[in-house]
């Protein structure tokens, strides 16, 4: 299997390097030049192995150009460890009728982000050594609370990398920014960014992108990569936990092997739905992919209309991790329905214009696999208060907008089949809001928030995050860096 880009200006590549170089030379996306299949008789298999053992199998088939079987086994039995994800990686909870609820956040640092971030330094470390480079690697990532911290976690200490992250200042969480402020590690930097989620991402892809910055790293031994879901590395664990929710759904008897399923992914950069849509390309059983947003819902507009418009106002609401505009990896969305001729035609109108009309053939293409809609603040409050007195089952406010959308669409269509909704972080990431949604009230210091809600819930709070307001600050969050002076502490780091 050789990586291609999405631009089609890019020399194929073996998936060391994509995972190694994050990005194609063009711009553009590596993606593999073909699907793996993954047949009935693989899913009845894999239903009676361990998470471990799953992910080894799928990702394998995508990395098998460079990676060993036995390499990937072991090292996704040290990611995937019961002491990083206690009780399972990524349990099922059932809720009424036929929704169930994917939890993605069991691992260290309570949000799904986890999953890929865990075993993705493992890749990379392989992927520097096979393609032979010597330099250090200067993992850079914009993040919008979840993935800079996961990335911190997984890529502390490990040799031969230094890793920077970048956050709006005032685009996450208090819990998510104490996260980051407080991260260990001799090869980590966290730098707060004036502006939103879309300032930080677009100043990392300009250093990305210029000569002069990259030939000055190289220069000093460096090169740079990202952790971000550009990175196939990033992107393809992500596809292990639907394949391995579906074995569970089908040893659990809720679903034949071959029946169809429904997923909902609140999503705002929409790696984690692409994921799935991955998936269904190897053959895994998915009917329909419904595409959660929150206000900033260009994508919900991009599935209703065909266009993708950013030039839109920029709400912070309390799903930070979603309050995006520039969605990257529908990128490679748009490289499957399209082609890399169109898709880079694209991708040129919405730098120059911010904004894209795909044809009406690409159109169609995806509205017979994607419904979409959205969920605002008023409503996300509702349906926190509501999925916990119903269900007694408590969500933050991200995964809320997967299941407020999720509950619309069967509404909606009728639809029998399961509802697979994901949860994507912990409620205690979110915990004043949360709070604030079930009893009308939230404790001046935002902190305190965590152990009332527990109060009030019985629900324990996760051992990642006990206790983070008495950890020691290493990374003035309020200290924020303008999006221009990016370069210059990437190349003074």
């Amino acid at each position: 299997m050789k990586y291609v880009s999405t631009r089609g200006n890019s020399r194929p590549c073996s998936s060391a390097e994509a995972i190694k170089k994050g990005l194609a030379e063009d711009g553009g996306l590596c993606f593999p030049d073909a699907f793996p299949e993954l047949s009935a008789k693989d899913i009845n298999r894999l239903a009676e192995e361990d998470y471990p053992t799953r992910a080894a199998d799928i990702m394998y088939r995508f990395l098998s150009d460079k990676y060993t079987y036995d390499e990937l086994l072991s090292d996704c039995r040290e990611a995937y460890s019961e002491a990083s994800f206690p009780g399972g990686a990524a349990p099922i909870a059932r809720l009424n009728g036929n929704l169930r609820v994917l939890e993605l956040w069991h691992g260290p640092t309570a949000a799904f982000k986890d999953m890929a971030l865990q075993i993705m330094p493992r890749l990379f470390v392989r992927a520097v050594k096979k393609t032979g480079d010597t330099r250090l690697a200067h993992i850079l990532v914009a993040t919008s609370g979840d993935t800079g911290k996961a990335a911190l976690e997984g890529y502390r200490d490990v040799d031969g990398v230094k890793i920077s992250v970048f956050y709006p200042v005032h685009g996450v969480s208090r819990v998510q920014k104490l996260q980051m402020a407080t991260q260990e590690g001799s090869n980590v930097k966290v730098y707060s960014v004036v502006g939103n989620f879309d300032d930080a991402q677009n100043g990392v892809k300009k250093i990305f992108g210029d000569p002069e910055i990259n030939a000055a790293l190289d220069r000093k031994g460096e090169f740079l990569s990202s952790a971000n879901s550009i990175n196939w590395g990033r992107l393809v664990p992500q596809v292990v936990y639907y394949i391995s929710a579906y074995c569970d759904l089908v040893k659990a008897g809720d679903i034949k092997c071959g029946d169809g399923i429904n997923v909902c992914v609140p999503t705002g950069n929409f790696g984690n739905i692409l994921a799935a849509y991955i998936a269904k390309n190897m053959g895994l059983p998915i009917a329909k992919f419904v595409c959660a947003s929150n206000c900033n819902n260009v994508l919900t507009d991009f599935f209703t209309t065909g266009t993708y418009d950013r030039n839109r106002v920029f709400h912070t609401t309390t799903s930070p991790s979603m309050d995006i505009l520039i969605s990257s990896n529908l990128e490679r969305l748009l490289y499957l329905a399209a082609g890399s001729e169109k898709t880079a035609e694209y991708m040129k109108e919405l730098a120059s214009a911010g904004r894209y009309t795909v044809s009406d053939d690409v159109k169609e293409k995806l509205s017979a696999c994607f419904s979409a809609g959205y969920c605002d603040e008023e409503q996300t409050a509702k349906e926190i208060k509501k999925i916990w007195d119903r269900e007694h089952y408590l969500a933050d406010t991200h995964t809320a907008v997967g299941l407020y959308c999720a509950e619309k669409y069967i509404e909606s269509t009728g639809d029998s089949r399961i509802m697979l909704s994901v949860s994507t972080a912990s409620p205690y990431k979110f915990a004043p809001s949360v709070l604030r949604d079930l009893t009308g009230a939230v404790p001046e210091n935002e902190l305190d928030a965590l152990d009332e809600l527990e109060r009030v819930t019985s629900v324990p709070i996760p051992a990642p995050l006990a206790g983070i307001g008495t950890r020691r600050i290493r990374f003035d969050p309020e200290n924020a860096i303008e999006p221009a002076m990016m370069p210059e502490v990437i190349l003074k780091d």
